[in-house]
């Protein structure tokens, strides 16, 4: 699907246009889902110019085009276009595993702040939650791919260490949520 026109009026009735061509409502799940998505790619965009590594910055683009091919598929209603495929959740999970090898156990729940980018980085991961919720209540609705929950739940494991890592690799100390 290319972007031809910008301004097409559909939305003024309260309505959008899938890629399949579908007009829809925009208060319909997969108009929901979508912008959960859009909003993801968006802090995930903050995120990325915040990054002081090249390779972390290719890593948060990489995942912004995963999760446009997420978008992509529930814009086809799941029309058999694989866009996402299994070995990017094989290396969010490899990038877990490496990262989480280098930080300390938990004791118990963080809270987010430790520096700029961290609180970025959770801010991040909570959009996920918030897409991936967005998702499992579309696969309730209809059938589609099991990857793209597996994928947003494997994401925000990964922002989760990722803003551990971020806050330790400037030699913050992690505040743990105190129990009153």
């Amino acid at each position: 699907m290319r972007i031809t026109k910008v301004t097409t009026k559909t939305g003024d009735e309260g309505k959008t246009r899938l890629a399949t061509n579908e007009i829809i409502s925009k208060s319909s799940i997969e108009i929901h889902v979508l912008g959960d998505l859009d909003e993801l790619s968006s802090v995930l965009g903050i995120v990325k110019v915040s990054c002081q590594t090249e390779e972390l910055r290719s890593n948060i683009e990489n995942i912004q085009n995963d999760i446009f091919n997420i978008g992509g598929e529930v814009a086809l209603r799941n029309s058999g276009n694989k866009l996402l495929q299994k070995d990017r959740v094989d290396i969010l999970e490899k990038e877990i595993e490496n990262i989480s090898n280098k930080l300390p156990p938990l004791k118990e729940f963080l809270l987010p702040g430790e520096n700029g980018l961290s609180s970025k980085i959770h801010h991040a991961r909570s959009v996920c939650r918030r897409a991936e919720r967005s998702l499992v209540a579309l696969t309730e609705k209809n059938s589609y791919r099991h990857i793209w929950i597996q994928y947003l739940n494997r994401l925000s494991d990964y922002l989760f260490v990722l803003a551990r890592q971020s806050g330790k690799s400037e030699g913050q100390s992690e505040r743990m949520w105190t129990r009153e």
